[in-house]
């Protein structure tokens, strides 16, 4: 059963595509009109790629639901196009050669286990997205990277080990803690193109 219908999915996406250009033409957020669904604190990801290579172009987001999912994706888009350290802030004319996708999330909740080896079967590929937490480093990955990637379960926890600064096994520390989350996927199947929902 899914949280948002495609159309919801459809204008978080388009939403996402239509305040980063706004805010490259003036700086401005445009004013949008959302569901009232999207009042709902909720945890989100904007992801932009360069189309249709799947290059990472920028992605970032909120895993916890701390504002309302409108002003949540609005956030998401301006900090996925702009801030993102790992890229040079998005530029006009790349909006042509990029596609948008944002991921609606579950909040986070702790993978508790007895014996570090059960978190191998605790986290399913294709469902789960991770985060891991140690101190002050903390690492995300969202449900769809193993999947792209191909990864195993050890693969994943690896990876969200190696994302928060950390060493590739920590997931083998009882001090680190990991958690879990879900997401519903909405994507562009092309620059300016059709958006549907993302099956892992």
């Amino acid at each position: 059963m899914y949280a948002y219908t495609d159309k919801e999915g459809e204008i978080a996406v388009k939403a996402a595509r239509q305040v980063v250009e706004e805010y490259i033409k003036a700086k401005n957020v445009p004013a949008l009109t959302f569901p009232e669904k999207f009042n709902a604190k909720s945890g989100v990801f904007t992801t932009i790629s360069r189309h249709p290579a799947h290059e990472l172009r920028g992605c970032i987001g909120y895993p916890e639901p701390i504002f309302p999912l409108s002003e949540a994706l609005v956030r998401s888009a301006i900090a996925a196009a702009f801030d993102d350290p790992r890229f040079p802030p998005l530029q006009k004319e790349e909006l042509k050669d990029v596609v948008f996708e944002v991921s609606l999330l579950t909040p986070p909740e702790e993978i508790k286990v007895n014996k570090r080896k059960e978190l191998l079967s605790a986290v399913e590929i294709g469902r789960d997205g991770l985060i891991v937490e140690r101190g002050l480093y903390r690492g995300l990955l969202l449900p769809q990277v193993p999947v792209e990637w191909g990864w195993k379960p050890k693969q994943f926890l690896e990876q969200t080990c190696l994302k928060a600064g950390l060493p590739q096994n920590c997931w083998k520390d009882s001090s680190v803690q990991f958690y879990k989350f879900t997401a519903e996927i909405f994507e562009e199947d092309e620059p300016y193109g059709n958006i549907r929902r993302k099956k892992l």
